[in-house]
């Protein structure tokens, strides 16, 4: 096998994983983060750079050692493993980047819908749903986390409580009322 078409399909795996799988941001967006969504975002490269890859590495050097490469496992899925761990630690490196964290402890007591609020709203038939307006990188929606992006989130944001909303569903429009707004209180060093 020639190293030309090594390299090439080495690059194809990378491509292949930065499809629709990694949150998109909108064009001209800030990433917007808060601290803890940082903190786990800059843990998790510091993961990777400081212990899986030099492991990884070690293992790949080692079965590269023992001989015919093609049909070692180890070798194999090392070297498998290490172009993931590459692709994240780029992705990682282009969200830290960008990234803007965010304090929301600084609304606190605000009863305006901002970044890293956590909402409380209702519909017309009186059901209320809380969720808290996160990053796009650390948002979980199992957590009644969503992101700043999420067509619920761009219809909360800026309103107060009381206010009624029209929120665009794929069935339709549906009324909301905010209800409770809520941010963390500040911090000791605050």
């Amino acid at each position: 096998m020639s190293k030309a078409f090594t390299k090439e399909s080495e690059a194809a795996d990378e491509d292949d994983g930065d499809g629709p799988s990694l949150p998109a941001l909108p064009a001209g967006t800030r990433n917007y983060m808060t601290p803890g969504g940082y903190a786990r975002l800059r843990a998790e490269f510091m993961q990777l750079i400081d212990v899986e890859r030099p492991k990884m590495v070690e293992t790949v050097s080692w079965a590269a050692k023992n001989g015919d490469r093609s049909e070692n496992g180890d070798y194999l899925y090392g070297k498998k493993r290490l172009r993931e761990i590459d692709r994240r630690l780029r992705f990682l490196t282009k969200r830290l980047d960008i990234a803007e964290v965010v304090d929301p402890s600084a609304h606190h007591g605000s009863e305006q819908v901002f970044f890293g609020a956590t909402v409380t709203y209702a519909n017309a038939r009186g059901d209320e749903k809380t969720i808290t307006i996160k990053g796009i990188d650390e948002s979980d929606s199992l957590a009644g986390e969503v992101s700043w992006i999420s067509p619920i989130a761009r219809t909360l944001l800026k309103a107060r409580v009381g206010d009624e909303l029209n929120l665009v569903t794929p069935v339709g429009v549906e009324k909301i009322e905010v209800v409770d707004v809520h941010y963390p209180a500040p911090g000791p060093e605050a």
